[in-house]
């Protein structure tokens, strides 16, 4: 995929830092729309307050009755690492705050599908529950929670997805994205929302001397931040601050050893160490690992791996989810080489490809279409649709977007312009997910590529490396590299610090089949000799007979044999002649 590099405009008389302030940092910040160095402040008082959220009260006196009756309450989770880690918290926390009999349900995606349906509804019957809680779904239930409450259960419905024009009949609705919630931040995760509102319960247990009456200890929220951080990342929401506040105190416990021992189970397995964890760490290794369990088999897999307090049970479990993603990655491998055929096919016959892709292959794994998508759409820079079979005549797509396209709108486009097209959809601005019957394919393919249209212009169609500029000759260091390390979490909406700039190409070689390793020089300061690398290059072209490149890169520190080295980790490489 070609790509043009894009500086950030930053102008550093803006900013209202101090002047011990390095400039490297102030010019990073300045680029993502931070103005002080209150956005480096991760204590957990700078989180918002609950009492904010529409619906937290009326949740919580639900609870409160709840955890003072000893009703049973049943958690019916999604099948991903958001959906996972919402539903551990939900058992751990409610258990720890004195609740009855507290148990969880997700619904099989190859079986029932996704949300609370009104067939879920029916196998959650069979748990005799009082109250029933949706965790990172049900904003769009509108069916599954008439029939819950139908069937006489209490229904509190926690989400964070974007509603649509008519909300469920639920006891509680807790969503920050719901109309009227004045929550200040609409990127909390499933399992952020979660985690307020029972933080807010805990507060009205304590004001009401619950745990004094019962003879237990008030738990400390905190505690459940190792999951709180790892469905955050794991989910691509935005990294707010209010998120990151609660990313960089959930990794922090988890580094210190102060995580569930499923977690410690998942980077073992995958070699990572506990205390240099990260969140690139989570978003690659961690929550594909759990999302393995939901996207091949059952969630429930990945869940049991989060409660368990036994570390062999952890550890075996983790060796599963470990085995799985494995699996996952083999079967990706196969769909994206039919992907590629069909699309070499499709720009044989039109000369070029449409502004949007909409895959389907009868063979494809319904888990999998999702990565598959995300794949084509990292290669081609263009909205992306995979769909697999599904039931009754239906087929399953998992949709990806590009800056610039709020695929969840284009959606509500297609389906306000052709009602009859789309059986059901759902989901955020870069992700949604939608059904429909399979012989609409075709005309949805062309009321998809309408709307894209429609949205976009065609600029937008190339791809866009976002930069940070140019690093002067001392800013190629150890120190600069821990600086900006230090001021993580880096993730979504939030980037890594990422810089440009033209370099003499002194080695070259191939590593690992299809990685580039590199030494190079700043074309300024030819004598300072860097190591760089780049992953997952075109070996048809790399190694080439040139030497001179433009890298956009990230600056790392690497450890090797107990060796500390500073490392260039090269997202774009490009050829000067």
């Amino acid at each position: 995929m070609s790509a043009i590099i894009r500086r950030r405009p930053v102008d550093l008389s803006t900013g209202r830092f101090s002047s011990s302030t390095p400039k490297i940092l102030q010019r990073v910040l300045l680029g993502r729309g931070v103005t002080s160095e209150e956005a480096l402040d991760h204590q957990l008082a700078r989180l918002h307050n609950p009492a904010a959220m529409r619906g937290v009260e009326t949740a919580v006196a639900l609870l409160v009755e709840a955890v003072q009756k000893q009703q049973k309450i049943l958690i019916v989770g999604d099948f991903d690492a958001d959906g996972a880690t919402s539903s551990t918290l939900a058992v751990l926390a409610l258990g720890a705050l004195g609740a009855g009999p507290v148990d969880f349900l997700v619904p099989n995606r190859f079986e029932f599908g996704y949300g609370l349906t009104p067939e879920i509804v029916e196998v959650a019957c069979e748990y005799e529950p009082d109250l029933l809680i949706t965790v990172d779904n049900g904003i769009s239930s509108i069916d599954g929670v008439a029939a819950a409450r139908a069937a006489g259960l209490k229904v509190i419905v926690t989400d964070h997805h974007l509603p649509g024009s008519e909300l469920p009949e639920a006891d509680a609705i807790v969503n920050p994205n719901q109309p009227g919630c004045a929550f200040p931040s609409k990127n909390l995760a499933g399992v952020g929302v979660i985690f307020y509102l029972l933080s807010r319960l805990r507060t009205a247990l304590q004001q009401q001397g619950w745990f004094e009456a019962s003879g237990i200890s008030a738990p400390n929220m905190a505690d459940y931040l190792d999951l709180v951080a790892l469905g955050t990342v794991a989910d691509l929401v935005p990294l707010d601050q209010n998120n990151r506040v609660l990313v960089h105190q959930g990794i922090a416990r988890i580094r210190a050893g102060r995580c569930r021992p499923g977690i410690h189970a998942l980077m073992e397995v995958a070699g990572r160490e506990r205390a240099r964890l990260s969140t690139t760490d989570i978003g690659f290794i961690l929550g594909p690992r759990i999302n393995a369990a939901g996207r091949l088999d059952d969630i429930g897999t990945g869940i049991r791996c989060l409660l368990t307090e036994d570390a062999e049970e952890a550890r075996e479990l983790a060796s599963e989810l470990d085995g799985l993603n494995r699996d996952r990655k083999a079967i990706e491998a196969g769909m994206q080489r039919e992907a590629m055929a069909a699309l070499d096919r499709l720009q044989l016959g039109s000369g070029e490809l449409p502004w949007s892709l909409c895959l389907y292959d009868a063979a494809w794994h319904q888990g999998v279409v999702g990565i598959l998508a995300s794949r084509i759409k990292e290669k081609f820079h263009r909205p992306v649709i995979a769909f697999a079979d599904g039931d009754n005549n239906l087929i399953k797509g998992s949709a990806r977007s590009i800056a610039g396209l709020h695929i969840r709108d284009a959606l509500s486009d297609v389906a306000a312009a052709h009602p009859n097209l789309i059986s059901k959809y759902g989901g955020h601005a870069m992700a949604a997910g939608l059904s429909l019957p399979a012989e609409n394919l075709a005309a949805f393919t062309r009321a998809f590529e309408e709307a894209v249209r429609n949205r976009l212009s065609e600029s937008q169609l190339q791809a866009v490396i976002d930069s940070d500029g140019e690093l002067a000759p001392t800013e190629f260091s150890m120190e600069t590299a821990a600086l900006l390390r230090d001021c993580a979490p880096w993730g979504q909406a939030f980037p890594e610090p990422q810089f440009d700039g033209e370099f003499l190409l002194l080695q070259q070689r191939i590593v690992g089949e299809k990685h580039l390793k590199m030494v190079v020089a700043p074309a300024a300061e030819p004598q300072r000799a860097l190591d760089a690398i780049a992953f997952n290059i075109d070996t048809d072209f790399w190694p080439a007979q040139v030497d001179r490149v433009r890298l956009a890169f990230k600056l790392d520190i690497n450890e090797f044999r107990g060796r500390q080295s500073l490392q260039l980790m090269v997202s774009h490489l490009e050829a000067l002649r």
